[in-house]
């Protein structure tokens, strides 16, 4: 079997994966429950009725329909429901079951491997996102659906991000996530730090945590951007808000919704709950920060080459006190995987 005939194989096996994992109504039902989620897409359909009023829209990875369904409330045409995984099953009872067969047309399969019925969409509507943004996302889907389907002109639901970096105190929680496995029952199961440290965290953060200010380093119109352009290394200046110790960074985002009313989906631990969280890079040092201290930093993230659903990330940082107090400087770098 040739290289490329074995990498085709892994990736498919990869993909499976992904797709299997959203079988289950488990995740469906966390998403629906998921308010912030749910209701800025509702919010963005419903307040933007002019906008879908008799339009074709094209749901990539409807999942159980939801959002296929808020854009034939909010006016639309008629919708083609497009998700590769078995719960679209349910999704077509749930479509039949609430009177809006005549009007939703649900595909199952990879939208890259189907034809639509049609030749071309008005508006495309997705809830691509993933951890990280960009973790385990459909992101190359839905860029797929827009160069392929959409029109001149078109929308796409939701059509801009931002990702953000900021650090926190951690202390309590790294010490019981890291430093936990120097002794463990009374063995050293140190082997297991570079294991945990290089995972990035998904968790809920407390507002309370943060000890710098929030920097906006990545941002891109889905409109325009191209595929390579998710691989990126941007800089990144925080500024002290305390005197106190950093332990971490987080990321987190916002997706705004196009229309004469703009809704934004925010993510960061200043805001109401999501089920993407905060992603919680430990640092292999501690930042003994005082307020107006400055950290100079670089972050690199590109899709893993073994599987590109997943990312790599680097991050490396420089505090520059205010004093200039060269005792108290600390450089550093990791790099994480997001598996």
């Amino acid at each position: 079997m040739t290289d490329s005939a074995t990498d085709k194989s892994t990736l498919d096996k990869y993909e499976q994966h992904y797709f299997s994992s959203y079988d289950h109504f488990g995740i469906h039902e966390e998403m629906l429950k998921d308010t912030s989620r749910t209701l800025s897409y509702r919010n963005a359909m419903y307040r933007n009725k002019d906008a879908f009023k008799n339009k074709i829209v094209l749901d990539v990875g409807c999942g159980t329909g939801i959002l296929s369904m808020f854009a034939v409330k909010a006016g639309a045409k008629h919708v083609y429901s497009v998700d590769m995984s078995s719960i679209i099953g349910k999704a077509r009872e749930i479509v039949e079951l609430n009177g809006f067969s005549d009007r939703i047309t649900l595909l199952q399969g990879k939208l890259e491997d189907i034809k639509l019925p049609v030749d071309s969409v008005d508006i495309i509507i997705s809830e691509w996102m993933g951890y990280f943004l960009l973790y385990e996302s459909m992101l190359d889907t839905v860029l797929y659906a827009r160069d392929k389907y959409l029109v001149k002109g078109g929308l796409i639901l939701p059509d801009k991000c931002q990702m953000y970096i900021a650090g926190i105190e951690d202390g309590q929680y790294k010490e019981e996530k890291i430093h936990y496995w120097e002794d463990v029952y009374g063995f050293d199961y140190s082997p297991f730090i570079k294991t945990a440290m290089e995972e990035p965290l998904v968790d809920t953060v407390n507002k309370q945590a943060l000890v710098t200010n929030s920097f906006k380093f990545f941002e891109f119109d889905i409109n325009t951007v191209k595929k390579e352009e998710l691989s990126f290394k941007r800089k990144f200046e925080l500024l002290a808000t305390e005197d106190e110790m950093c332990h971490a960074y987080i990321v987190y985002w916002d997706a705004i919704f196009p229309g004469k009313e703009r809704v934004t989906l925010p993510t960061g631990p200043m805001h109401q709950y999501t089920h993407w969280k905060q992603t919680v890079f430990y640092m292999d040092q501690v930042l003994d920060l005082k307020q107006g201290d400055l950290i100079y930093g670089e972050i690199f993230a590109r899709p893993s080459t073994v599987n590109p659903r997943e990312y790599d990330i680097d991050l490396k940082w420089d505090l520059q006190t205010e004093s200039n107090d060269v005792s108290r400087n600390q450089k550093g770098e990791y790099k994480y995987f997001l598996r």
